[in-house]
């Protein structure tokens, strides 16, 4: 074994296995840098000792060596961590073998002798992911800090465009429309527009469109007296006047009826309320946020939204960003939960381990932020140690082949 000079802390790790002496001196020659930390071995079965102890970024093997060979070493690696990149390289020249080697978990097959400008273009690029991966998973409470705006967490283009709108807005609005998919944090753009507005000392209050059941719309909007229908015993105050002098969230707009949508539209451009079975209106002062995971242009379409109401809603609009459209934001959403379940388990959690993160930067977030959120719960509630393994989050990560099979197509 040649060790060449180490700096864990600042330097790609990377173990090159090959039983041809000479080999090993080119290839540590290619790739001598700085940034690169490099040990060698003649000896597959040492090489596997080190990989295990050292845990590397980058592996480089030779395919065929006595006693173990290239793909031996492979299948060894990919099972002790997948998130290691394995580079085989061989003289003899078969594509079969070659996708064999990336079937297997490969992540680059090079036919020797390798010219020094591939060799060092291709692990220069292995290099670079390894870095990107240690950076965007390393941060100090201060980038934490800088990247929270009202509850939210983000300094992706996405999500600073999207803060500044805020901004802009919630001094002024009176009506807004937050578009964007389910579990992309929608509640949060609303608090964040009310505790930015000047009515932040007022209520801010929440109906969730989808959870009333259509009889009693009316009734939870807009109050109703004694005697309006069977059941009403007594008067009861509406949301609208609860929320007086301060905002209204009504989340998932798109599933209220069309005839309270009629009324709605009424109260947002006259400022007055009616309760049900009453002849007299009332006088608000009310910010209504409305929200929804719905295309409303095709429930227009559809007949199953106003378009009256939907122009009124949209003088302002706001469009939530699907997780997997600022994947940049992934790491520190993670050191978010990690920190916040810790506190709540009462556990010590530092981070995740990198078998973990490659899992979760791969992973497509249907589920988006709340998806994560409950991912992440689920790890630090399973966690033994200081690091959330491979093994404590969900059974459908761990195993997607599994997962989407059950799940259908």
């Amino acid at each position: 074994m040649v060790p060449c000079e180490t700096n864990p802390a600042r330097k790609i790790s990377v173990v090159i296995i090959d039983d041809n002496a000479a080999s090993l001196e080119l290839l540590s020659t290619a790739l001598a840098s700085d940034d690169v930390s490099i040990v060698t071995t003649e000896d597959p079965e040492e090489g596997l000792e080190i990989i295990f102890r050292e845990h590397p970024q980058i592996v480089i093997t030779d395919l065929v060596m006595p006693g173990t060979d290239g793909l031996d070493v492979l299948d060894r690696v990919v099972a002790f961590d997948p998130a290691i990149d394995v580079v085989v390289i061989t003289a003899w020249d078969s594509s079969e073998t070659a996708v064999e080697a990336i079937r297997r978990g490969a992540a680059d097959y090079l036919k020797k002798p390798v010219p020094f400008a591939v060799l060092r273009e291709r692990i220069a690029r292995l290099v670079g992911d390894a870095q990107r991966r240690h950076r965007a998973f390393t941060f100090s409470p201060e980038t934490v800090d800088a990247a929270q705006f009202e509850g939210m967490i983000g300094r992706s283009p996405a999500m600073w465009e999207m803060f500044a709108r805020i901004r802009r807005v919630a001094p002024h609005f009176r009506t807004v429309l937050i578009g964007g998919e389910t579990g992309t944090g929608k509640e949060f753009v609303a608090r964040a527009l009310h505790n930015l507005s000047p009515v932040r000392n007022g209520r801010f209050v929440v109906l969730n469109c989808s959870a009333v059941v259509e009889d009693l719309f009316e009734s939870e909007l807009f109050g109703h007296v004694r005697g309006a229908f069977t059941g009403a015993v007594q008067d009861k105050a509406g949301l609208f006047e609860h929320a007086d002098k301060g905002t209204l969230f009504l989340d998932e707009i798109g599933d209220m009826p069309l005839s309270t949508q009629a009324k709605l539209l009424r109260v947002l451009q006259n400022q007055e309320v009616q309760r049900v079975g009453s002849l007299t209106a009332r006088r608000v002062d009310v910010r209504v946020i409305a929200a929804t995971h719905r295309d409303l242009r095709a429930a227009i379409a559809e007949k199953q939204f106003r378009e009256d109401l939907y122009y009124r809603l949209t003088m302002v609009e706001i469009t939530t960003s699907a997780l997997e459209a600022h994947m940049e934001d992934l790491p520190l959403l993670i050191k978010h939960f990690l920190d916040r379940f810790s506190r709540e388990y009462g556990k010590e959690i530092e981070g995740l381990t990198r078998r973990a993160q490659i899992v979760l930067a791969r992973h497509t977030w249907p589920g988006n932020i709340r998806e994560l959120e409950n991912v992440i719960g689920h790890g630090c509630m399973m966690a033994r140690g200081s690091s959330v393994e491979i093994q404590d989050l969900p059974e459908y990560l761990r195993s997607p082949v599994k997962a989407r099979a059950a799940g259908g197509s």
